[in-house]
């Protein structure tokens, strides 16, 4: 099981002033935090800043790589802030995420392409949002066709069905669910990740939500899942699953 770090996200108003400010400080130790706690990638993005996104973003990935040795989650459509963030970034990076809109996908496929990486493939179309499994099986289909197509090894590839709140429709859990295990049937090699806080959005006791959530996806065959992994509990019940699901061979986490 692979886990993203998600708090270096400027969407937070702590770090959105860490980052206009230049407050590299707090920007390490938050990731260093996530580290410590077992993230394997730390998720980096400053997407509510539209016209400073591209010096921002490679300032994040200098910020935290010379504070710590771990690859990056750099999370952006933007293909400028991408090029610039993927200059500076030592190893091998994720890029979260190209999907099948036509305008990204043709500006970011060249991006991804362009040096050894994990792509997030994100199960969005041209048209909109999926509702159902099966618009997520087939927009996904499609977009690991393309970009095993384009070079990508299968294994590199980590689709996200775009896990949405059950607040809006009570079926989207379920959905989500369903097209993680068809994804991985059909499939065998690929990946599947999610962002999991989305599925509780607009509901009380949203981390009992996300736990619920995260226990169900491990055992639908989810592989990666960017989360807080500082949410101690929420840790907990992923090992606890790994554990149940026979993937912790000699119960050692």
């Amino acid at each position: 099981m692979l886990i993203v770090g998600e708090r270096i996200n400027t969407s937070t108003k702590r770090i959105a002033q860490a980052v206009e400010t230049g407050d590299a400080a707090l920007i390490a130790k938050v990731a260093r935090e996530q580290v410590t706690a077992g993230a394997d990638f730390v998720d980096v993005n400053a997407g509510t800043f539209l016209e400073k996104e591209v010096d921002y973003l490679p300032w994040l990935v200098e910020t935290v790589q010379d504070a710590l040795d771990v690859p990056l989650c750099l999370d952006s459509p933007n293909p400028e802030a991408l090029i610039k963030a993927l200059r500076c970034h030592k190893g091998e990076p994720m890029i979260n995420s190209i999907s099948l809109e036509e305008d990204r996908f043709r500006n970011l496929l060249p991006v991804v392409t362009s040096r050894p990486c994990k792509v997030v493939a994100l199960c969005m179309a041209q048209t909109s949002m999926p509702t159902t499994a099966d618009e997520r099986i087939a927009v996904a289909s499609e977009l690991i066709e393309r970009l095993t197509k384009a070079g990508i090894a299968l294994d590199k590839i980590y689709v996200d069905p775009l896990a949405q709140p059950v607040s809006v429709d009570v079926k989207m859990g379920s959905a989500v669910l369903q097209a993680i295990a068809e994804i991985m049937k059909r499939f065998p090699g690929v990946n599947t990740i999610c962002g999991l806080s989305n599925i509780s959005y607009g509901l009380p006791a949203r981390r009992l939500v996300n736990r619920s959530f995260l226990t169900l996806a491990l055992a639908h065959g989810l592989t990666a899942a960017i989360l807080d992994p500082t949410d101690t509990r929420l840790v907990a019940t992923l090992l606890a699953t790994q554990m149940l699901l026979g993937r912790d061979e000699y119960c050692s986490n």
